[in-house]
């Protein structure tokens, strides 16, 4: 099915190694989405990056560090966005969160 609506992207940036409890907080953020019943979320594991601290991390050399940054990308209506911010900022310690408006060619779910 082809649409063209526009939504919202929420991209959330934090290291490997943030957790919430006993789980990585990017599985926490994906099980939120989840339970809130919003569209799909892909979780990115980085090869390279720094952040406020210019901390460089690096998967150079197929190393195993367990530090990469990971990008959470998130697409829904803004609504639906709005639901799941409020969960993320009160879990996050590091990290960014932007959000931009996109338009969705095509989604589909079979």
């Amino acid at each position: 099915m082809r649409v063209e609506d526009q939504e919202v992207l929420l991209r959330i940036f934090v290291a490997e190694k943030e957790h919430d409890g006993s789980k990585p907080l990017y599985e926490s953020i994906v099980m939120e989405a989840r339970r809130l019943h919003l569209k799909g979320a892909t979780v990115f594991r980085g090869m390279l990056g720094f952040g406020a601290h210019l901390h460089l991390r690096s998967a150079h050399n197929f190393s195993l560090i367990d530090d990469l940054p990971i990008v959470i990308e998130i697409v829904d209506s803004e609504e639906q966005i709005a639901r799941l911010i409020p969960f993320v900022e009160s879990r996050m310690e590091k990290g960014v969160l932007t959000t931009e408006n996109v338009r969705v060619i095509k989604y589909s779910a079979r």
